[in-house]
């Protein structure tokens, strides 16, 4: 069954599209172009019945029917349950590392919508923005159908700070499943999650200010239009020390052991997150870190599979700031790769953290299982 949304109020920001514009007249010309997909689960495409009937890849699908001379690669980097603090940690290895000519981004379901969100996002749009590819990007702002929740908020003051092209299921799909043309159950099994027709509407949307982008193309065609050098970023509108996080898995050498063993199970892409980490079963065990940076978080895993151990993290030794990092996860459907933010805005020098597992768990279904520790400028 088809449903008619408002296609046109999902173009939440119209922004500065001349990038889109070139990066068209490259595609009719037939070039090779990289287009990347940054978010959480639904970038990832979780409930969809298959991975090619995700909005990802029907938006991609979009870009090669409508340039067949070109000739296109897909990068899909969603991870599901993941933020965008997590985002600017990885979206060198991830996306840029590919020299991605467009960036779609999606975290706004994932990320909360609070000032600490608006700086961790603003910090992965600037390092996208910053890459010396200069790629495009469009921001893609998902939405819970149940409440209508997301981060869109926050994040829309980035895409006008930037001037960046968005969209919005908050905008344009969630009106009619509030106004009861669009049963939720039709799109979505969870209020959170589309389904094949949810991942259809959302491309919709999508795809519908692309072709809008396009037909306001269509004139310049056949111009030769040369690409605009690398435009300096304005300032930033938060304190901005995320946009450089670097990410320390087992292979960071300013780490010393004591019943942490390293897991060097290989990885089998980037879904399979549970890896170059350490585990550590024994109580008393612990794991030393000196690390650099304002900010630094610890992830995790958080298991269905309980009881799961607890450990402790203190930060340059100071115990009355200790933080308790419990692996046991309170939902169903699967491990979680969790974060917790352990030091934030604080002095930009070397910091020493130590994670101890403090708490005996005899029984404990699953051995703790520490995937990287985070620092921030």
């Amino acid at each position: 069954m088809e449903y008619y949304i408002d296609k046109q109020a999902g173009v939440s920001n119209h922004g500065n599209i001349n990038q889109m514009k070139q990066l068209m007249i490259r595609a009719k010309r037939g070039e090779d172009l990289t287009i990347a997909f940054l978010g959480g689960s639904i970038t990832q495409g979780c409930l969809a019945s298959d991975p090619k009937l995700c909005y990802a890849a029907r938006v991609f699908d979009w870009w090669e029917k409508t340039f067949p001379q070109a000739e296109f690669t897909y990068i899909n980097a969603g991870i599901g349950g993941t933020t965008s603090q997590f985002g600017n940690a990885r979206v060198q290895e991830d996306v840029l590392n590919y020299a991605p000519d467009l960036v779609f981004v999606e975290f706004s379901v994932n990320d909360d919508s609070t000032e600490f969100f608006l700086e961790t996002y603003e910090g992965l749009v600037r390092k996208i923005l910053s890459d010396e590819k200069n790629p495009a990007v469009m921001l893609v702002h998902n939405v819970r159908y149940d409440d209508g929740g997301n981060a869109q908020v926050q994040h829309a003051k980035v895409a006008r700070h930037y001037d960046l092209p968005g969209v919005s299921m908050q905008s344009s799909i969630y009106p009619q499943v509030v106004g009861g043309v669009i049963p939720n159950r039709a799109i979505t099994e969870d209020d959170l999650h589309p389904n094949d027709t949810g991942h259809a509407l959302v491309a919709e949307v999508i795809t519908y200010f692309l072709q809008q982008i396009l037909d306001e193309t269509d004139t310049e065609l056949e111009m030769c239009i040369e690409e605009n050098a690398q435009a300096k970023l304005p300032s930033p509108i938060t304190a901005n020390r995320y946009e450089q996080a670097v990410r320390c898995q087992n292979t960071y050498e300013l780490v010393w052991t004591n019943g942490f063993v390293a897991d060097h199970t290989p990885q089998d892409g980037i879904t399979d997150v549970f890896k170059n980490g350490w585990t550590a079963t024994q109580p008393g065990a612990s794991i030393q870190f000196e690390i650099e940076g304002t900010g630094i978080a610890i992830q995790y895993r958080k298991s269905v599979k309980k009881p799961a151990p607890i450990a402790k993290v203190v930060v340059d030794g100071d115990n009355e700031r200790a933080v308790i990092l419990d692996a046991n996860f309170n939902e169903d459907w699967g491990d979680c790769l969790y974060i917790d933010t352990v030091l934030y805005h604080g002095q930009n020098r070397l910091h020493h953290v130590e994670i101890t597992l403090t708490y005996d768990v005899p029984d404990a279904k699953v051995p703790f299982y520490l995937v990287s520790v985070i620092g921030s400028n």
